[in-house]
């Protein structure tokens, strides 16, 4: 196997050098709007959470997101191509209370719609069709396909748009070029010898074969060769962690294809478990196990690994993997688009459950309603209560940032 050739690079392959170019890239991220800076707060979102301890109830425990954005969730394809929307980012997978997925949710829905400059009304509506999603979800069956009739028109476009991508585009999105390489620059850092050994000793284990084998049709033990890797810099939270894209020849001769794989470190969750439950030790196991839960189309195509002594998730990316970007969005856009991802978080938490219990929990839902507001008064409270705080603290993140940046 041969590692690709590469241009002197000026990033470090230590963890500290890339540490502090890691940390730069998040400040900035988190300070480009105060969306970007929830969607990279997910351990302060649940600090300030237990500060109002005694508001959520304590809904049925069974897997939840942990960090439910509207980011986390887009179209996801399975081993065998079909494509639905499900939960895309497993990291904070705990056991746990699915209140806390509603409100994650709810805060960002609400987060975007004041940075589309929507008046406060529209918050209201939006936490209202979330709720009504969500519970329409709990009471629906479990064993039929989702009605696709009430898809949002920017969901549609996004499956239309995902069942119609090949791996050219996944290669031209994530690489930049479709030749079989991982070019360095700005997304990709340079590997250690170290760290190219260790990974081409991690993708010659059999579970991984067996994986990489099962997915689009492939034979069950095709060969499998690494062409190329690097450092990934990806995310925003997750920054910091080892992160690495690898490109896989999978197969022999003109029958062999291409595929990227994703490898992840796995770290404790932020988001609070359930007490007296047993969930996996090992964090990766943690993730996998959950994404199996919540989101099958991910689930079925990832494994947990070690890595240098270090728990890891590994994925095969596929073409129709897709996430939701919400730059602007119309009153009517942010209601039904709130609708829908409440019942595509509404699903996962409800398979998990038997009918008695999803019905049981619908039912508290629905007791914790107001005269003026068709929303449970802890949901509307909560998010009301963290996109303040959220507020003051992205705007001291921003003036951090400016001064470190005047340093």
């Amino acid at each position: 196997m041969t590692i690709s050739p590469r241009a002197a690079n000026d990033v470090g392959t230590s963890r500290e050098e890339r540490a502090a170019r890691l940390t730069a890239t998040r400040n900035l991220k988190m300070a480009r709007s105060a969306h970007a800076y929830v969607r990279g707060s997910t351990a302060k979102f649940y600090a300030w959470l237990e500060e109002g301890a005694g508001k959520t109830p304590e809904g049925p425990p069974v897997w939840i997101c942990g960090d439910c954005h509207v980011g986390n969730l887009g179209p996801l394809a399975d081993a065998k191509g079909r494509v639905a929307v499900q939960i895309r980012d497993l990291d904070q997978t705990v056991i746990g209370n699915p209140a806390h997925d509603l409100i994650r949710l709810g805060l960002s829905l609400a987060s975007a719609a004041r940075g589309s400059d929507l008046p406060g009304v529209t918050t209201a509506r939006i936490l209202e069709n979330l709720a009504a999603g969500y519970e329409a979800a709990l009471a629906g069956k479990f064993d039929k396909p989702r009605d696709k009739s009430n898809r949002p028109r920017v969901i549609q476009g996004l499956l239309e748009h995902a069942v119609r991508r090949r791996w050219r585009h996944l290669a031209q999105e994530r690489l930049d070029t479709v030749k079989p390489m991982v070019p360095l620059g700005r997304k990709f850092w340079p590997l250690s010898p170290d760290e190219q050994a260790d990974l081409r000793a991690l993708f010659q284990e059999k579970a991984l074969h067996e994986m990489i084998g099962g997915l689009q049709g492939r034979d069950d033990h095709p060969p499998v060769e690494m062409v190329d890797a690097a450092y990934w810099i990806k995310g925003c939270s997750s920054l910091g962690r080892l992160r690495y894209a690898a490109m896989l020849r999978v197969g022999e001769g003109a029958r062999s294809t291409l595929c990227l794989v994703d490898i992840k470190e796995a770290v404790r969750a932020a988001a609070p478990r359930a007490p007296d439950l047993t969930m996996p030790r090992d964090n990766a196991v943690r993730v996998v196990t959950g994404a199996r839960a919540l989101s099958p189309h991910l689930g079925e195509r990832m494994i947990a690994a070690r890595l240098q002594d270090t728990a890891v998730v590994m994925r095969e990316l596929m073409p129709q993997d897709l996430k939701i970007e919400v730059e602007r969005l119309s009153r009517q856009e942010a209601t039904t688009l709130a609708y829908y991802l409440a019942g595509v978080v509404g699903r996962a938490h409800g398979r998990q459950m038997d009918a008695a219990t999803r019905d049981a929990w619908r039912t508290d839902l629905n007791r914790a309603r107001t005269a003026t507001l068709d929303a449970p008064s802890w949901l509307w409270s909560s998010v009301v209560e963290l996109i303040s705080v959220h507020e003051a603290a992205y705007l001291e993140h921003c003036r951090r940032y400016a001064l470190s940046v005047a340093a």
